[in-house]
């Protein structure tokens, strides 16, 4: 049983150990930074009215809307998109470094319209459910990049009626007033359907005008007030310096927790790295992205985890002092520290859930990285961190008190 018990340790240990190092460059390949560490481009768009007139916040509150929508088709993780004023918006995108192929997605009109041979507009945008890019092998070859149309239900029997007009004759597609297709209308079509076909050499190419066309037409046009590439804000100098203060600043925590507490110290610094990792991997398969606040609560995390593992060694110090045996004194640690970590954590965790519940972008970003950390250190502390030291007390190397920081002058 003492045997087995060293065993188990010797193998959580190098099952820590690999996966520390199998999950080192997986995290930094896929890891997101936000605008204020890697950088990006920063727009800054007016409305502009066709009679010249004020814009109103209806329609400037629409256009937010709508550019929120086609800056998720670039794939960016936690944009920065507000109004400036009563007619202007800003938008700042991480890790884009062209601005001007941002304006040109961003800036399109998106004003979709079918017309009939003698240029009456049959059908609008605001006739269209949704459009998707799709690829037909067995299309010609300049016909092989295709938008898939599907209409509403008020949009298809409009559909539907248009090419009972107009079978035999051509229905031309128009994407701010340029025909982009013009197909013959060789049936009725009552499914509520259609294709977009032809004109695209590229995936690519469709893709944005089914992403622009989904996102639908600005209510108002915008003019470019300014354009720029942003450098972080935080300075890459900077932010290598603060990397390397961290690591220091954990370095020296390390040493305290084991000079203070021996061996559990030392179970308390590897319960660190698994605690670490989850919090990694977590925020990597959610797509998070790291910013300077969602640092900051993954540093304030880091305090609570470091907190919950002193509260647990005092509280078996305290058992050890008073005579228990090794084992009864871990676990009668754990029990008292138990509810002590517990009401602690979770009233931080409702404020945590508070914060992203009511904030907004990197106010959640701190809210997000904190939670996850709050719930990582409750698993690292209270349940492997246990299991480490109760099968440590059962190995005979380890079963003298000064081991768990205990002294005869601290009686």
């Amino acid at each position: 049983m003492k045997n087995l018990s060293g065993i188990k340790l010797f193998i959580v240990v190098v099952a820590i150990a690999v996966a520390l190092v199998l999950s080192i460059n997986p995290l930094l390949d896929n890891i997101n930074l936000g605008l204020d560490l890697q950088g990006g481009t920063q727009v800054i768009l007016q409305g502009v009215t066709d009679d010249g007139s004020a814009v109103s916040d209806e329609d400037m509150d629409k256009l937010l809307t709508v550019m929120r929508e086609r800056v998720d088709a670039f794939g960016v993780s936690e944009p920065v998109i507000q109004r400036e004023g009563s007619d202007r918006l800003l938008i700042e995108l991480a890790g884009i470094d062209n601005p001007d192929e941002a304006i040109k997605q961003l800036g399109r009109t998106a004003k979709l319209e079918f017309r009939g041979p003698d240029g009456e507009v049959l059908l609008t945008g605001s006739d269209l459910e949704e459009a998707t890019y799709q690829y037909n092998s067995s299309a010609a070859t300049n016909q092989q990049h295709q938008i898939a149309l599907t209409f509403t239900s008020e949009g298809s029997k409009k559909f539907y009626d248009a090419t009972a007009r107009y079978l035999g004759q051509i229905i031309s597609i128009y994407l701010d007033d340029e025909a982009i297709s013009t197909p013959q209308v060789e049936s009725v079509i009552s499914e509520g359907q259609a294709v977009i076909s032809g004109g695209y050499t590229t995936a690519e190419e469709a893709a944005a005008d089914a992403d622009v066309i989904n996102s639908g037409a600005l209510p108002v046009n915008v003019e470019v007030v300014s354009k720029s590439i942003v450098g972080p804000t935080l300075g890459q100098d900077s932010l290598s310096n603060s990397l390397k203060a961290s690591a220091i600043g954990l370095i020296i925590l390390a040493i305290w927790l084991i000079a203070l507490y021996r061996m559990p110290g030392i179970w308390g610094c590897i319960s660190l790295v698994v605690y670490g990792l989850i919090v990694m991997w977590v925020l990597n398969l959610l797509n998070a992205t790291l910013t300077l606040t969602s640092i900051a609560g993954f540093i304030l995390s880091i305090g609570v985890a470091i907190d919950a593992n002193i509260i647990i060694y005092e509280r078996i110090k305290e058992e050890l002092y008073s005579g228990k045996s090794i084992k009864a004194s871990i676990d009668a640690g754990f029990k008292r520290a138990f509810w002590t970590i517990f009401d602690s954590n979770l009233t931080t965790l409702i404020a945590a859930v508070v914060l992203y519940y009511f904030g907004s972008g990197t106010i959640k970003g701190f809210a997000l990285t904190l939670s996850i950390g709050l719930i990582a250190s409750m698993f690292t502390a209270i349940t492997l961190t246990r299991y480490m030291l109760r099968n440590m007390a059962d190995v005979d190397s380890f079963r003298d008190k000064k081991f768990y920081g205990v002294t005869e002058e601290g009686k």
